[in-house]
């Protein structure tokens, strides 16, 4: 069953909060939107690799693409130049995009292989957003089939080995489930303020470690990553929709972002053991909202 009018969606969305709030157990402001969160479910048809490879897969016009349209704020958040893109750029992002679905990422390395799904994801979101600017947020491009569905992440966008494959698949179904590497959600960008910054650089294999260690010692750095209040600890929602990913406790995930902290926000978070709240904001990464 599909909803025809995605305000119905989000009529059921609100009783569904209703219920969730009337709960007589303390929970913080995540937690309703962590059961709509996608699971990572393996599919095995991206186990293949050739861990003897030694061939590199180019990302140059991607590379090119964020070099020309991210700008980096004074608040340590980068957006992106929407409505600035040019002609050339906007061809250079869709040549990119092509020649990725050509390639067979089978016969790679999984170092290759990883900058290979996070890249393409990037690209085919600001891809997306493109398509349908100007947007508030990502939310508004309601183009996924399903009965909760939000966004565009449901939707086939590509056709990779005869396989047809959309944002969620790379994220929850390839890139999750067979690295089970939590800094992959500092590393994919879903267009939001409150998302780990797409950067200026594309990731590379041959230094993925250090830019995935660096994405997420920024994050984590960030008042939006996590801020410490007069209430306690409030974090990133993406700690408490992919909880699992960090840790089983909440005092699990506080030791994960523990590792990646600088030393005072690191002694700060001593003793904590669950979050007071967390936040994230769905407002699109754009420079024109920052325009005077």
């Amino acid at each position: 069953m599909y909803f025809q009018d995605h305000k119905q969606h989000r009529v059921l969305k609100v009783w569904l909060l209703l219920a969730f709030l009337l709960s007589p157990l303390p929970v913080h402001a995540g937690a309703f939107e962590q059961l709509f969160a996608p699971k990572a479910e393996l599919w095995e048809t991206w186990l293949t690799h050739n861990k003897d490879s030694t061939k590199h897969i180019a990302h140059a016009n991607w590379n090119s693409f964020l070099q020309n349209n991210i700008k980096q704020g004074s608040d340590g958040i980068n957006r992106l130049d929407y409505a600035a893109v040019s002609n050339e750029d906007r061809n250079r992002l869709r040549a990119y995009i092509t020649a990725m679905q050509n390639i067979i990422i089978g016969n790679y390395n999984k170092h290759e292989q990883l900058a290979y799904w996070i890249n393409l994801y990037n690209a085919v979101t600001v891809d997306i957003v493109l398509a349908h600017y100007p947007v508030a947020s990502i939310r508004d491009i309601d183009i996924s089939p399903g009965f909760f569905s939000d966004g565009p992440w449901g939707k086939k966008m590509l056709l990779i080995k005869d396989e047809a494959v959309s944002l969620n698949d790379i994220e929850h179904r390839i890139l999750r489930p067979i690295w089970r590497d939590a800094r992959i959600h500092f590393a994919v960008n879903c267009a939001s303020i409150g998302c780990p910054n797409l950067n200026q650089r594309a990731f590379d294999a041959q230094i993925i470690e250090q830019q995935l260690d660096l994405a997420a010692a920024d994050f984590i750095a960030h008042p939006r990553g996590v801020t410490i209040t007069s209430d306690g600890v409030v974090v990133s929602s993406i700690f408490s929709w992919f909880q699992q990913d960090f840790g089983k406790t909440e005092s699990d995930v506080i030791k994960y972002i523990q590792q990646y902290a600088n030393k005072n926000l690191a002694k700060s978070l001593e003793g904590t053991v669950f979050f007071h709240d967390d936040n994230y904001d769905w407002s699109l990464n754009d420079v024109q909202g920052t325009r005077d």
